[in-house]
């Protein structure tokens, strides 16, 4: 069962469950993959790689709204954002550690032949594909300018 049938069936549940943080996010979810999937070129499939990436793109909008409302003292904004942001991260898969992803990396810039800074965008490249969905892009890029630097 692929992961666009994991959350109608997990859509289900939320409703006779009635959990509705659970069901707005999973809803969201389903919207999301349904624009992907009829977007143009994209032949009615959704990829893991994209499915992943579009659930990592959702859990930043969540945490970047949370902080956000945190900010402004608007905890009552903040939880239910925070809330939903924990249903998405069940459905990405497991994410790196700190010591993971730089072991990863590193491999990566042995591939590539990077030795400087100004070689970052190979790494880069090669990095977001591989990593999609285990890592942040904003840790990947961080943890390859200190390796790069070193």
């Amino acid at each position: 069962m692929g992961l666009f049938e994991t959350v109608n069936d997990e859509i289900k549940k939320a409703m006779l469950a009635r959990d509705k943080v659970r069901l707005e996010a999973l809803r969201g979810i389903k919207k999301e993959f349904l624009e992907a999937k009829t977007a143009k070129g994209a032949h009615d499939e959704l990829s893991p790689e994209t499915a992943a990436a579009i659930l990592q793109k959702m859990v930043k909008q969540r945490k970047d709204s949370a902080e956000i409302y945190a900010s402004q003292n608007r905890d009552d904004l903040a939880e239910p954002e925070i809330a939903q942001m924990k249903v998405i991260q069940e459905f990405l898969p497991k994410q790196l550690s700190g010591e993971e992803l730089e072991t990863a990396l590193k491999e990566i810039i042995s591939e590539t032949g990077a030795s400087s800074p100004k070689d970052m965008g190979k790494v880069m490249g090669l990095a977001s594909k591989r990593l999609a969905g285990k890592a942040e892009g904003r840790a990947i890029s961080e943890t390859v300018k200190k390796l790069l630097a070193e």
